[in-house]
């Protein structure tokens, strides 16, 4: 399985840095919808659905938001200074905050009030929608800006992002394979450990400091962007858990195939859909 999941990463990993860095903005609009279009895709069985209509139906509704948001406000348009995104986005980040706040909610009492969820499909199709859409608006936000100025400072961004997340990642599967032995939350993810937790943060501390000496920050931007990834890699788990509880509830493993080693689209950015938006408002807040 981890010789699948290498397999997997280094063939993807050379495209997707590539697609970042070098497709028009527009492209990449569509890129990651459609990928978000996936995502949504696999959220269906979590809603209970087993027939494709069904599925179809949700990814439409999915894909219909991001379209009617990139049309409302145009990516050239979300980014009215360097540091400031206009107000509409800004409110919408917020909401997703408060998703995110309600999401650690249900999964730290997990099993507690999963009845309720669980039993109404309407309410768990909102939650993919505050999963997936603002997924892709974060990405959006990060990628447009100063594209005018700089075409691959919004690309630097998102790599920021993911040498966060997926360094946690890496830290945490080995630290957490190796001295785990404290279950972090075993109702929702009975492999993941508190050794494992902290490894993680450590580790992404450790990577970006140096990725940081090397772009030669100052000590104020260490400091900020220590801050930033601690509390980054910490919601980074709770992203990971939060699909766990769903994929319990509902009784799935992964949420789809189509990664060998890595499962479904939603099991390789579960992380990232917790992390963009959040991101995304510490860089319009603290910038570095």
């Amino acid at each position: 399985m981890l010789k699948q999941r290498i397999m997997t990463a280094l063939l993807l990993a050379p495209a997707i840095i590539a697609a970042i860095f070098y497709l028009p903005l527009s492209y990449f609009s569509g890129l990651i919808i459609a990928v978000m279009a996936i995502g949504a895709w696999e959220w269906g069985p979590l809603m209970g659905f087993s027939s494709k209509i069904r599925r179809i139906a949700f990814v439409l509704t999915n894909v219909f938001l991001m379209v009617g948001l990139w049309l409302y406000l145009p990516i050239e348009t979300l980014w009215l200074s360097a540091t400031e995104l206009h107000s509409s986005i800004v409110n919408l980040l917020w909401l997703t905050v408060a998703w995110w706040v309600l999401s650690a909610f249900l999964t730290f009492v997990y099993p507690r009030y999963s009845d309720f969820w669980s039993k109404h499909r309407s309410v768990r199709g909102l939650f993919g929608w505050f999963t997936i859409v603002p997924t892709w608006l974060a990405f959006i936000i990060l990628r447009s800006h100063e594209y005018q100025v700089d075409k691959y400072d919004g690309a630097q961004l998102i790599m920021f992002l993911f040498l966060m997340v997926w360094s946690a990642d890496v830290g945490a599967y080995f630290v957490g394979k190796s001295i785990g032995k404290h279950k972090l939350m075993p109702n929702v993810s009975p492999g993941k450990t508190i050794e494992g937790f902290l490894g993680g943060i450590v580790f992404a501390c450790i990577l970006v400091n140096i990725a940081g000496f090397v772009l030669d920050w100052s000590l104020k931007q260490h400091l900020t962007v220590i801050v930033v990834t601690i509390l980054i890699t910490t919601i980074s788990v709770l992203g990971d858990l939060n699909e766990s509880m769903f994929k319990r509830q509902a009784g799935i493993k992964d949420s789809g195939s189509i990664l060998p080693g890595h499962g479904g689209i939603l099991d390789r950015i579960d992380s990232l859909t917790a992390t963009a938006p959040i991101y995304t408002l510490c860089y319009v807040f603290f910038g570095w």
